[in-house]
């Protein structure tokens, strides 16, 4: 019994190294904070930075390690790159904002939480946001 009971714990010790492994060689290295801002806005372009973003009308924000939060607002990408803090950033951080109007600026600071106990792990001192879009796209020539 005990023999059976060793071969089996060795059949499923050696099943999960098999399947890590190959988890483990499926994975994809990990992006830099630049690379993955990057990928996020490759088919949009800059455009003219604002000291404001008015804050009842972003549906999404991501948090860039180390590198910028990005404000979605319909169609529009607004990338925050904080001057103080940025060190700090990280993707599972919770943003805490403190606001007198609806508008988030760059005079802001926004505080950040840590997702799972709650604590607070420092703040970001807030610059302009440089809005991205998508280009249009080029018309059709007229049909003749």
């Amino acid at each position: 019994m005990i023999r059976n009971h060793t071969m089996l714990v060795f059949a499923l010790g050696a099943s999960v190294a098999m399947l890590s492994g190959a988890v483990a060689a499926e994975a994809k290295p990990r992006l830099t904070g630049e690379q993955e801002l990057a990928e996020m806005l490759k088919d949009r372009v800059p455009g003219k930075p604002v000291d404001c973003i008015n804050l009842p009308i972003v549906g999404a924000s991501t948090v860039i390690d180390k590198t910028a939060i990005v404000y979605q607002s319909g169609s529009t990408y607004y990338v925050q790159r904080p001057r103080t803090g940025v060190e700090d950033l990280d993707r599972d951080d919770i943003l805490v904002t403190r606001l007198n109007t609806s508008e988030l600026c760059s005079v802001d600071v926004v505080q950040l939480r840590d997702r799972t106990s709650g604590f607070w792990r420092g703040f970001v001192g807030l610059d302009k946001f440089v809005p991205y879009t998508r280009p249009p796209k080029p018309k059709a020539p007229p049909a003749q």
